[in-house]
């Protein structure tokens, strides 16, 4: 019976009269929040169309550890076709958005056109580099895989070419590695450069004087991990100083020149790597005026994190100014899950004809890893480190991977890692890298910065994996 019904013609044509009824709704975005919404949506009788520039989704909290060469690039992505494969009525097109017009219900690709009956806006958010002087050209960021594969060609060039250099002072700053930003990225991949110097590089590199490789954190407040109890911003910096980071706070960065820092004090830091983790802004492309945003570029939504006067477009994520209790919400991953589950629910409500409910942010807690066996926790009013929330910190960050290979590839990695001190992707590819750090550093920031207060900016690009 069931062979008879599929090759029957009328009920072919009313399967696919059935499915050309449905509300289109697009998604902008296949970050946490992106996906999250797009999952919920996924069930629901619509047809769905994901769209983003990359047909991967990145799993953003452990990107810093294929910049410090930990695990490879393919360990924290997954393929977004595949994340589908059981859900026909949802499709994906690679691409980039230009432009919204929202009284057309209009997206606009570079040489594409969608229209939607909903949209959600997920497009999360880029670096921002409060106006400093060369930091734009000069620093690294840590926002995407081909970045972080950047960044690890980069620490493992510095190191090849310092093997062969004879002048002291050039050797120096080859070996000498910038950090600027104290949040949850720069504490992270600060511990974890330091586990790969000291686990490896010391191994591959017998010639060299490693007391000429530096670590050093700027931090421009009078601690670390802003947002979390002093006690663990003490922890922090006493555990990175006894793995040999040199933290640095009260250190305001001033400008950035291809072979050196400057910082407000005068004081100077000849390096040839700097890696910017202090700022982000919410990225809202192609903007016509129709959206109010605020002094992170973040744009006003509604409790129920619909835009006014568009009922039928949803802001979610980094790019929306979430306001909650009175305070706006933090750009973290958890934040982005949620208010992605939280559109997707509203959006299938208003199909059925139901108001859309407000959305409430539950603050799950934060972890932050330093280094081996060391983390830091604040869960359920309570603050804790070391070992436990290291843990913690593991369990929570390998339960959160999408897909069952991932989290596989990834507990190896750990594991072989954990007991033979050993990274095993020092890779220096592709080979032109030269041409890769050109465009990489600036390649999603604007020519021209808007100058705000650092206090007006929430910090982290991809602070913590908050849970």
């Amino acid at each position: 019976m069931q062979s008879d019904e599929k090759m029957n013609p009328e009920v072919e044509r009313d399967g696919k009269q059935n499915q050309a009824n449905r509300p289109n709704v697009v998604v902008l975005g296949a970050g946490f929040g992106g996906l999250w919404a797009a999952r919920t949506l996924a069930e629901g009788p619509i047809n769905l169309t994901l769209v983003d520039r990359r047909n991967y989704h990145t799993f953003i909290p452990l990107l810093y550890q294929v910049g410090a060469a930990l695990l490879d690039p393919e360990d924290i992505a997954q393929p977004l076709r595949e994340v589908f494969w059981n859900h026909k009525n949802v499709h994906f097109f690679l691409g980039e958005v230009q432009q919204i017009e929202f009284s057309a219900k209009v997206v606009r690709l570079k040489d594409h056109e969608l229209h939607y009956d909903y949209l959600v806006f997920a497009l999360g958010s880029r670096p921002f580099f409060f106006g400093t002087p060369g930091a734009a050209e000069n620093a690294f960021t840590l926002k995407t895989l081909d970045q972080a594969i950047v960044l690890r060609n980069q620490i493992l060039t510095c190191f090849e070419r310092a093997a062969s250099e004879d002048n002291s002072e050039l050797r120096q700053a080859r070996l000498t590695f910038t950090i600027i930003g104290g949040g949850p990225s720069g504490v992270e991949f600060a511990g974890a450069l330091r586990e790969l110097i000291k686990g490896s590089l010391d191994k591959d590199f017998p010639d060299l004087d490693f007391k000429q490789v530096r670590v050093v954190l700027l931090e421009a407040a009078d601690h670390l991990l802003e947002g979390l109890p002093k006690e663990l911003g003490d922890y922090t910096r006493e555990r990175l100083t006894n793995m040999g980071v040199e933290v640095r706070l009260k250190s305001q960065v001033v400008a950035i020149h291809p072979d050196e820092v400057l910082l407000k004090d005068g004081s100077r830091i000849s390096t040839e790597t700097v890696i910017w983790t202090a700022g982000v802004h919410g990225n809202i492309p192609g903007n016509p005026g129709e959206l109010a945003t605020n002094r992170r570029n973040q744009a006003a939504v509604l409790p129920t994190l619909q835009v006014p006067d568009h009922p039928e477009v949803y802001i979610i994520g980094d790019s929306a100014d979430i306001q909650q209790n009175g305070h706006p919400l933090p750009m973290v991953a958890q934040v982005a899950m949620q208010s992605g589950t939280t559109a997707g629910r509203n959006i299938l409500r208003q199909i059925q004809g139901q108001a859309p409910v407000p959305f409430q942010y539950r603050d799950l807690g934060t972890l932050d890893v330093i280094g081996r066996n060391s983390a830091v926790a604040s869960i359920w009013g309570r603050s804790f480190h070391g070992f436990s929330a290291w843990v913690i910190w593991v369990a929570v960050h390998i339960f959160n991977l999408i897909g069952f290979r991932n989290r596989l590839l990834v507990m190896i990695n750990w594991a072989w890692d954990y007991l033979f001190s050993e990274h095993g992707v020092r890779l220096i590819v592709p080979s032109n890298f030269s041409l890769l750090k050109e465009t990489t550093p600036a390649s999603s920031t604007p020519a021209k910065e808007e100058q705000i207060p650092a206090s007006d900016v929430l910090k982290s690009p991809q602070d913590a994996m908050t849970c």
